[in-house]
């Protein structure tokens, strides 16, 4: 495959635009804040806004699938269903509802990226500034007066950084703690335990005090070949991993002193892509390295199991304990789309199926016994022990980031500009909304509510069960 570009410099920020074309008079009168009267989505059935409403009648239609498309592989054929095997049932609705939560969108001035951040009763978001909504009516409560190219919220605080600053605010009311110039653009900010660290194009990785900003340490010469936001370095319990002359590192969190290296390689011998990293909860780090995967006991360094893929890996592992063997599975497909479901006790392949091609750097996922891969315009789910495909799910356009499962349903975006729920054992269509643009990141499912961003510049939050429908009693 080829290699990963670097990403361009940042873009000079745009003036803020007039407003939509798209929206209502009220939304196209004040572009960043909600109107307090409903609103129509893009494809919805029902009006819907922020903010709680009197209780009115509606109907909610029933949202089938078209019919699918041609079959990819004679396995997936005769194995699995295609956009499920029959159609999802309609879900009551009662003609009043009591006033109560009711989805809403937030419409940005400035594009949306990235995936929402859900933290208490606050939604997260970065539209060149850190924009913090209530989850509740959708209302803004404060947003930063920085651009934000980077950000990570821990420990009721937002860090974050426009390029050549870094600064933190209080998560609460957006308050500046502090703020400082660094030496070098920030392409990577990561923040765990007290601890926040930076990748610095030039090959620098710092790390800072998260309560004052006060510099720990920093190293050089460290992570030059892929300075990219998903590639930086990765800090998991007390720990930091970083790439430094072809040895993967590990290092102390609080103080940079380094704990074990191990010989990696270089770029070239791990097949021109950045190495992907997984730190999991039985005490190793899954290791991606071009078409090597690795256990490496993270107290020790000590390599546990090898494995070799004939294509290299694009996305880190996945790890599931408990679910292809006793001892746990790691899971993770190549940029073929060749799914592997690996014993994390020994490396042992367990099985491997093909999908399609995937360009995805998103893991894949792993919930209540099965695996969902996002190859292409295709949503594939798989059997998590034995690999038996279940069904696959075409969407009109290729699926962005990682879906999410809760409560017995999946939620991802496409490329399509449609926001999906399916079924998560059948395949089955439960919902869909189309937006006015890709969908950009993953959706967030939270207490029964699926949060998603949209290039449409808004952000979305919608009930899991019914979409723009509002659920009884909420």
């Amino acid at each position: 495959p080829p290699r990963l570009p670097a990403p361009p410099p940042a873009p000079p920020r745009p003036a803020r635009p007039a407003g939509g074309e798209d929206w209502d008079e009220a939304w196209r009168r004040t572009p960043d804040a909600p109107d307090p009267s409903p609103v129509r989505l893009p494809g919805a059935q029902v009006p819907i806004g922020p903010g709680p409403r009197v209780a009115d009648a509606r109907r909610e239609a029933d949202k089938r699938v078209g019919a699918p498309e041609a079959a990819l592989a004679a396995s997936w054929s005769r194995s699995a269903g295609v956009n499920g095997a029959e159609p999802a049932p309609v879900v009551p609705v009662p003609s009043a509802e009591p006033a109560a939560w009711r989805p809403w969108r937030f419409r940005m001035s400035n594009d949306v990226w990235g995936t929402p951040h859900v933290v208490g009763d606050r939604v997260y978001v970065t539209s060149f500034e850190v924009h913090a909504l209530d989850v509740a009516t959708g209302r803004r409560q404060f947003k930063t007066r920085d651009v934000a190219w980077s950000m990570a919220i821990t420990d009721g605080r937002i860090h974050a950084s426009d390029g050549p600053t870094l600064f933190t605010l209080d998560a609460a009311d957006g308050t500046d703690l502090w703020r400082f110039a660094t030496e070098a653009w920030v392409y990577s900010l990561k923040a765990d335990r007290g601890t926040v660290v930076a990748g610095l194009r030039g090959g620098v990785v710092c790390g800072y005090e998260a309560a004052n900003g006060e510099k720990l340490w920093e190293i050089t010469g460290a992570q030059t070949d892929f300075e990219t936001p998903e590639a930086g370095p990765v800090i998991h319990e007390g720990t930091v991993f970083l790439w430094k002359d072809a040895r993967l590192r590990a290092v102390e969190a609080r103080t940079g002193v380094e704990r074990w290296s191990y010989p990696i390689g270089d770029a070239a011998s791990c097949g021109g892509v950045p190495v992907r990293l997984t730190p999991a909860s039985d005490g190793a780090v899954y290791v991606a390295a071009g078409t090597r995967v690795l256990a490496v006991d993270i107290a020790s360094g000590q390599v546990r199991w090898h494995f070799e893929a004939p294509a290299v890996f694009l996305s880190p592992p996945a790890y599931a304990p408990g679910a292809a063997v006793t001892g746990g599975g790691v899971y993770l497909a190549d940029y073929l789309g060749t799914v592997y479901a690996l014993d994390a006790k020994d490396g042992r392949d367990r099985w491997r199926i093909a999908t399609e091609s995937r360009s995805s750097i998103d893991p894949v996922l792993v919930a209540s016994g099965h695996v969902h891969v996002g190859a292409g315009n295709g949503l594939y789910t798989l059997d998590a022990v034995t690999g038996t495909p279940k069904w696959r799910f075409q969407a009109g356009g290729e699926v962005i980031g990682s879906p999410v499962a809760a409560e017995g349903r999946l939620h991802f975006g496409s490329a399509d500009h449609c926001l999906y729920t399916l079924d998560a054992v059948g395949g089955q269509l439960r919902w869909k909304l189309a937006t006015g643009g890709e969908i950009t990141g993953a959706p967030v499912a939270q207490a029964g509510v699926v949060y998603a961003c949209s290039k449409d510049r808004c952000v979305y939050a919608l009930d899991a069960v019914k979409g723009t429908g509002t659920a009884p009693g909420r």
